[in-house]
């Protein structure tokens, strides 16, 4: 067999590609989709525990981070232009653009739970104060995407992950596809409440030390094409990377518990 390595361009382009990834910081939020594992088994209505001492060990190398970087450095090959990339790297390499990823970075690994109790509490003395920067985190979400667009993802996650789990034995569907997709699209309301509520708590939180003439000026950076650009292309490689761990998740967890009707 002949191993062919990669042409010089080949490689460079890919380490253009990796400074990319970590001058933006979503080397980091890709990473982050690890600490997504934990919400599989509650989709089963079960808890990690559930599935004996071998689960952290097997959602540790199904999320790998140098699985997920990988598989993000194949897809962005392959869809990132240069100048989205330049956009994004002239930007987030800026004094303003680091102080940013850093905090994003460290918001990325903080737990949901202290998030949610800490952002709640600023969110509300914003409010109590009629502060400006509520509305500068909603332009700054809407800008990124917004909630609807995380919503519609994760019920997709959802969906590739209960299909993925029927198939391997892992719990027995009694709907199709098209039922199972409904019953997500029926919790649509309420996880899109949820969404914003939180990703406010988490903006508030994580973006505390910014004036609100940083934040305008992110708002600004954010709102201009390109930019949105690179938000809807990492968007979709972050989703695709997270459906397909949890895919694959689903066939391995089939060998660590009994099997359970939905």
């Amino acid at each position: 067999m002949t191993i062919t390595a990669p042409s010089p361009s080949a490689a460079a382009e890919r380490a253009r590609i990796e400074a990319f990834l970590n001058v933006t910081g979503f080397d980091v939020a890709l990473d982050s989709i690890a600490l997504s594992a934990k919400s599989a088994p509650r989709m089963l209505g079960l808890e990690a525990e559930d599935f004996g001492i071998e689960w952290t060990r097997m959602a540790d190398d199904v999320f790998a981070p140098g699985v997920m970087r990988g598989l993000a450095l194949d897809i962005l090959e392959q869809t990132l232009d240069d100048d989205m990339l330049h956009v994004a790297v002239d930007f987030y390499s800026s004094d303003l653009g680091q102080k940013l990823v850093q905090a994003e970075n460290t918001a990325h690994v903080t737990d949901d739970d202290i998030k949610a109790d800490q952002g709640e509490q600023i969110v509300a003395d914003l409010v109590r104060t009629g502060s400006p920067r509520l509305e500068l985190f909603k332009r700054m979400s809407q800008a990124i995407g917004g909630a609807e667009t995380a919503v519609r993802a994760m019920q997709e996650i959802q969906l590739r992950f209960l299909m993925s789990a029927s198939a391997a034995g892992v719990v027995n569907l009694k709907v199709d596809a098209d039922e199972l997709r409904g019953r997500l699209k029926s919790q649509e309301g309420a996880m899109l409440r949820s969404v914003q509520k939180s990703g406010l708590a988490a903006s508030a939180l994580t973006y505390r030390d910014f004036t609100d003439e940083e934040l305008t000026a992110y708002a600004d950076a954010l709102e201009g094409p390109e930019m949105r650009k690179v938000y809807e292309l990492l968007n979709a490689v972050q989703y695709e990377i997270t459906a397909n761990r949890f895919e694959a998740l689903a066939a391995r967890m089939a060998n660590l518990q009994p099997q359970q009707d939905l």
